[in-house]
């Protein structure tokens, strides 16, 4: 499978990042099947976090047998200093691990939430106090709202940020201008850039929930591909994998089998996304 560099992390992660929510409701015996379809496919990128039900639990054992393979991923959604040294202490339990090599401010989501979590007292300051005792390598922050992203990254130098991202969003000319700017400003900080949602069709609705993922997903291995090539396409480190064990097969082989898309296949597509009700367009300006 393709790597890509990870900003300026100095690690060269898979294209596929496997998306630990994957592992919330299995098993154990799921969670090492699960886990072994990762390994043979080649993904050496993890992201997980407290709230992935018993993904953390579920990738422990595999921590402590195969740990220098891994490059590991964690956030939190805790907005005080003790909360999150709180939550670290028990992530790097489940994880049996000593160390993270990303941390993440999790769902920041509005400038008020930024500015809550940079503060005095918040995440950050936490998790900078963890670097330096070296149970954090690196810092990251994700969100939904791309104008919030392209404002941390002004005032803090983070070294990895995640948000959605897909054909059906870029058909809103809005959103892509403001993810093209998230973008370029991650490319001139060497920011890593994770993608999630690159699969997700819309909302469940009036639906009924068929997959372990709250948004609804395209589920055919054609239109996966198609998706999965248009991120990968983008100035980005890699997507983070479905959250869904039947899924995740689906979008490993995609990435194994990335085609590069060109501009005019590129816009082909984003005009077939009109068709679809885009998640998190509504959510375009900071809250």
């Amino acid at each position: 499978m393709e790597t890509r560099p990870f900003g300026k992390t100095g690690h060269r992660s898979t294209v596929a990042i496997f998306g630990a929510y994957a592992l919330s409701q299995a098993t154990r015996e799921e969670a090492d099947a699960v886990m072994r379809d990762v390994m043979d496919a080649g993904v050496n990128h993890f992201d997980v976090a407290p709230s992935y039900g018993d993904a953390e639990v579920c990738l422990g054992p595999w921590m402590s047998r195969y740990r220098d393979r891994f490059f590991l991923g964690c956030k939190t959604m805790e907005r005080t200093k003790a909360g999150v040294t709180e939550e670290l202490n028990r992530s790097l339990q489940r994880l049996n691990t000593d160390y993270l090599d990303l941390y993440g401010i999790h769902s920041v989501n509005s400038f008020e939430r930024l500015e809550q979590v940079t503060a005095a007292g918040g995440p950050l300051e936490a998790i900078l106090e963890a670097r330096d005792a070296g149970r954090v390598r690196f810092i990251g922050i994700t969100g939904h709202v791309p104008a919030t992203l392209v404002a941390a990254l002004e005032r803090f130098d983070f070294d990895a940020v995640t948000f959605p991202y897909n054909f059906i969003q870029a058909a809103n000319a809005d959103y892509r201008k403001t993810m093209a700017e998230l973008l370029r400003k991650c490319g001139e900080r060497n920011t890593g850039v994770m993608i999630i949602k690159s699969i997700a069709r819309g909302d469940w609705g009036d639906k009924p929930q068929t997959s372990n993922t709250w948004y609804e997903p395209f589920t055919d291995a054609e239109t996966i591909q198609r998706a999965v090539d248009f991120v990968l396409s983008q100035d980005v480190t890699g997507i983070c994998t479905a959250g869904d064990s039947v899924l995740l097969p689906l979008v490993l082989e995609a990435c194994q089998n990335f085609n590069q898309l060109n501009e005019a296949e590129q816009e082909a597509l984003i005009a077939t996304g009109r068709d679809y009700e885009p998640l998190f367009v509504s959510r375009l300006a900071p809250q």
